[in-house]
């Protein structure tokens, strides 16, 4: 039987927690259901769960949640960890209350830091860098903006349970939800050596950071194998409109690495791509990015955010709709290109696109391979008998350099002798 359990909102937050175990048994699944079969099977360790609860409503993100954590505990996993986002966007109160009432436990600990990343909890503020995370580049999200800099705050928006902050020298007294001050890889390590002391492993909560130190808490058998040989030649596919990663698809394009980016018809009209302009502007899309090593497919985000908005007026699409279609046509772009022969390594970015994706080529399960950079992914794909080397980050991850970095990280790849060829 699995020994952890993690409830993710996303499917990239699936991703970079996911990878942090890197065990003989990870596996990340697609959908709110748990699977009875994959709690007993005997070569699991760790189970992800994408319960794509970040953009419910905070009612249908509780009963989610609810219903996978009582599964679980019925079921006698040891572990549950409620993965949530670096920067608390999402329905955080409604699911951490869904995962404790269901659990039937007096309290649950919320670690949201990640110092990796350069996101902190102090007094219970949350920063990103030394800026309070409501007045960084996620308060101006344009379809999930974080309001609120204290933990607690942002959990009473959503829930009647108490919260509580644990201070550097605290400890956790009382019921409800605990919410851990950390500034370093240290702090990370002294919490959880203070949960695994007082019996207190049975509910946790936190994103890719506090993960990171589960393997050595809980005793996972690891997993020494290598990464496989990646083809050097990339293509990042963007779906999301995150400042952090268009700013580095900007950098990238400064540095000569050609973008194509698509109009709001592109994106929005459905049936375009299966049409003769369509078909014909993805053939001309594949011989662009076979003429470069490096190229960038993007859904136009910070450019053309005004007309594409005008023209979902036009044609009568929501916020919410337009969101889902533009990520479901970036996941059918890259699939229509691999049906043309597209052959090299992709890199996807934000949740949504990624998960549209495995949608369009009939995929549910995903097992990470490594970390090439923090919060940055690969894993494998499997799509008519061919196998895809997929890199996967979060909108709000990565250095701006980042498109470059991973160019020479793969370049590195094909010269190491430990790597595997796929």
């Amino acid at each position: 039987m699995i020994k952890l359990l993690v409830i993710a909102d996303d499917f990239t937050g699936a991703m970079d927690t996911g990878v942090q175990f890197r065990t003989a048994g990870t596996l990340i699944r697609i959908g709110g259901q748990l699977n009875e079969d994959l709690i007993h099977r005997k070569d699991l360790q760790v189970l992800i769960v994408d319960a794509e609860t970040r953009h419910m409503s905070p009612q249908d993100a509780y009963q989610t949640v609810y219903s996978i954590s009582a599964a679980a505990a019925q079921a006698g996993v040891p572990c549950i960890y409620k993965k949530t986002d670096s920067a608390l966007r999402g329905n955080i109160g409604s699911e951490l209350t869904a995962m404790l009432r269901a659990a039937e436990r007096r309290q649950l600990h919320f670690i949201p830091a990640f110092p990796r990343m350069a996101r902190y909890t102090r007094e219970g503020i949350h920063y990103i860098g030394s800026t309070p995370v409501a007045e960084s580049v996620f308060g101006a999200d344009p379809f999930e903006p974080v309001r609120l800099s204290d933990v607690r705050e942002i959990i009473a928006s959503q829930s009647n349970v108490p919260s509580h902050v644990v201070g550097q020298d605290g400890q956790a007294e009382g019921e409800g939800i605990f919410v851990y001050d950390a500034q370093t890889e240290a702090d990370l390590r002294r919490i959880a050596g203070a949960l695994r002391d007082s019996g207190e492993l049975c509910l946790l909560a936190g994103c890719a950071g506090f993960a990171s130190v589960l393997p050595a808490l809980l005793e996972l058998e690891s997993d020494s194998s290598g990464l496989p040989q990646m083809d050097p030649r990339l293509l990042t596919v963007c779906g999301s409109v995150n400042p952090i990663t268009l700013g580095q698809l900007d950098a990238a394009e400064r540095a000569g690495v050609p973008r194509i980016r698509l109009t709001p018809r592109q994106k929005l009209e459905p049936g375009w791509l299966e049409s003769g302009e369509g078909r014909a502007a993805v053939a001309g899309w594949l011989e662009q990015i076979r003429r470069a090593d490096s190229a960038i497919i993007d859904c136009g985000g910070g450019t053309d955010c005004g007309a594409t908005d005008a023209y979902a007026r036009e044609i009568g699409m929501s916020g919410e709709q337009t969101r889902q279609r533009v990520s479901a046509a970036m996941g059918e772009v890259l699939r229509a290109l691999l049906d043309l022969g597209l052959e090299r390594t992709i890199l996807l970015t934000g949740g949504d696109t990624l998960l549209a994706f495995m949608a369009y080529i009939g995929q549910d399960t995903l097992a990470p391979l490594g970390e090439l950079v923090p919060g940055v992914v690969l894993s494998q794909a499997r799509y008519r008998g061919r196998t895809y080397n997929l890199i996967s980050k979060s909108g709000g991850f990565g250095a701006q350099t980042l498109l470059a970095d991973l160019a020479d990280i793969l370049h590195q790849s094909i010269s190491e002798e430990e790597t595997i060829p796929c």
